[in-house]
């Protein structure tokens, strides 16, 4: 029994689930943030009218069919769209100081505080069914595009007494920066940015204030685009509102800071690392988005070509030796370690990480933040993991000898070392190794396999189109005609799916460098980079370049892309 989440205690006391199933939707829910109510309903546990009867049941109330109960217009008015839809719950009456909203899952008492606070009345529920719900918001607040403008007019209007706020910062009193951080319509535009994010599949948030403008971009797919900017004189409100949620010290804005928000943004649990920077007009602050029922933490959903999975796999399970994942910030190289650890997460083998930070819980696994202020390097974490007993190690990053020596050492003594280095390719992660002064019998005698990797940004298939490639574009992909023959290329022309930009997505491109004899003769003679690739190369490996190639033939991604990361 290791469940705590209230719906599950009550599903299974009803008798609709058996605390093996309960135990079974827990893990899910842990591992991957998905909703209890979508993980029951999916594995065919219950269906949906036993799951509405226990939360109506939680809540003391009924369950209601909305699409016979009728709805006043003006609810639209007292209820601002962004707190509908970031809960989704939607108003389906007021009863004196009591507004009743209708909701498909269990809101937890700080949802409840949330709603009630940001519109100072008391709040009541009714349950209905998801499809029941999202339709009733739809129809009050009608489709999204104008929510994020017509905030900002709002906004403008309500806090024409921010104006005072304005300049550095080290001069605000800070009683006056604590109320305009709590005031309502912050509050409520800062939900509907975070709101936003999550729903565009933003990876980053940043909030920078410019002497003249004050501007919010998100990162989608790996590009910045800008939404509608704020007054200039709401940056201070705005970003002192961030950092109380994310549990900074708002008087303190001549150093970085760095915390972290947990919040169910549409009835997903979703992580944001913050980190606030000073600038000469204020605070830069930048959310990293965690959305873990986004991430794919399941190596065979990776996007692995067939003999690099298979490879990968290998040497994964191998009882000890070092496999680096290596590529630029943002390419992927974290989800792929988790995949692995996942993968090989079982009850016989003990598995330490130290991280900068943590990114994603996973079950069974004992994970370390690195605290460098304090002391706490990878270098000193991996000496006290061997004191620990572990099987398994990753490091995230080897960024000096010392690490390196004491990955080595581990390896060395029987255990599994995984880690992450910023290189170019793989073959470039061998030299970078010797550039850190480790002896290169060492690295021979250890590493096992490292892989490069990229993210490419994947055609939208709403847009997608085919056509035909003259000689120049094949030129810069280093092919001939009689390499592609008749096989059409693709782009995206752009549509309303896709925010007018032909891409949905991003997937990985691969390179799978194995090290093995011929490999460990050429790193004990020192061979450069340029030779350890070509001996890869002959010896099998498929480049970045390559592997990019056949994501374009077989329709993924464009020619752009693949030359602009490879």
């Amino acid at each position: 029994m290791m469940h705590h989440h209230p719906i599950l205690k009550e599903l299974m006391e009803s008798g609709c689930l058996t605390a093996d199933q309960a135990d079974a939707i827990h893990e899910e829910h842990l591992a991957q943030g998905k909703p209890v109510r979508e993980i029951a309903i999916e594995q065919r546990f219950l269906n949906e009218a036993a799951y509405l009867a226990t939360v109506a049941r939680i809540l003391g109330t009924e369950v209601v069919d909305l699409s016979t109960t009728p709805i006043l217009p003006n609810l639209a008015k007292t209820v601002p769209a962004s707190i509908s839809r970031m809960y989704e719950a939607a108003p389906v009456r007021v009863d004196g100081n009591t507004v009743v909203f209708a909701v498909a899952d269990w809101p937890s008492p700080a949802i409840t505080d949330d709603i009630g606070f940001v519109l100072s009345r008391r709040i009541g529920y009714v349950v209905a069914s998801k499809e029941d719900v999202e339709e009733t918001i739809l129809k009050l607040y009608g489709e999204e595009s104008d929510s994020i403008n017509e905030l900002l007019s709002a906004l403008e209007s309500d806090l024409e007494d921010a104006g005072d706020l304005a300049g550095l910062g080290d001069a605000v009193d800070l009683a006056d920066l604590e109320h305009a951080a709590s005031a309502t319509p912050v509050i409520r535009f800062v939900n509907l940015v975070l709101y936003q994010a999550v729903k565009d599949r933003a990876s980053d948030i940043h909030f920078e204030p410019f002497e003249r403008e004050f501007k919010i971009r998100y990162r989608v797919d790996g590009a910045l685009y800008e939404m509608a900017p704020p007054p200039k004189n709401l940056a201070l409100p705005i970003i002192s509102r961030v950092k109380v949620i994310s549990g900074l010290d708002i008087a303190e804005s001549r150093l970085p800071q760095d915390g972290r928000i947990q919040l169910n943004v549409a009835g997903r649990s979703i992580d944001f690392r913050v980190s606030t920077l000073p600038t000469q007009f204020g605070e830069s602050v930048v959310l990293r988005v965690l959305d873990r029922s986004n991430v794919q933490l399941d190596i065979d959903n990776i996007g692995f070509p067939d003999d690099i999975h298979d490879s990968f796999i290998e040497d994964i399970r191998k009882p000890n030796g070092i496999v680096i994942v290596t590529g630029p910030t943002g390419s992927g190289k974290t989800t792929t370690l988790y995949a692995a650890l996942q993968r090989i997460n079982q009850t016989e083998t003990k598995i330490l990480t130290a991280e900068d930070p943590v990114e994603y819980d996973v079950e069974g696994i004992i994970q370390l933040p690195i605290r460098e202020n304090i002391g706490l390097t990878f270098a000193s974490a991996l000496r006290s993991f061997l004191r620990q007993d572990p099987d398994v190690i990753m490091v995230g990053e080897i960024r000096d000898m010392e690490t390196a020596q004491i990955a080595i050492q581990a390896s060395l003594t029987g255990h599994l070392v995984f880690s992450t280095l910023h290189t170019n390719d793989a073959p470039g992660a061998v030299t970078r190794l010797i550039d850190m002064d480790v002896e290169p019998y060492l690295i021979a005698s250890t590493l096992e396999a490292v892989m490069g990797q990229r993210l490419v940004r994947t055609l939208c298939p709403d847009c997608r189109t085919a056509y035909r490639p003259d000689d120049d574009t094949l030129a810069l992909l280093d092919l001939d005609r009689s390499q592609v023959g008749d096989q059409p290329f693709f782009r995206g022309q752009g549509c309303g799916a896709c925010n007018n930009t032909g891409y949905s997505g991003r997937r990985a491109i691969f390179e799978y460098m194995r090290i093995n004899d011929p490999l460990r003769t050429a790193i004990i003679e020192r061979r450069p980079t340029l030779a350890l690739r070509n001996k890869a190369k002959e010896l099998g490996m498929r480049t970045l370049r390559e592997d990019g190639i056949r994501c374009i033939l077989d329709g993924y991604t464009t020619v752009e892309e693949v030359v602009q990361y490879t």
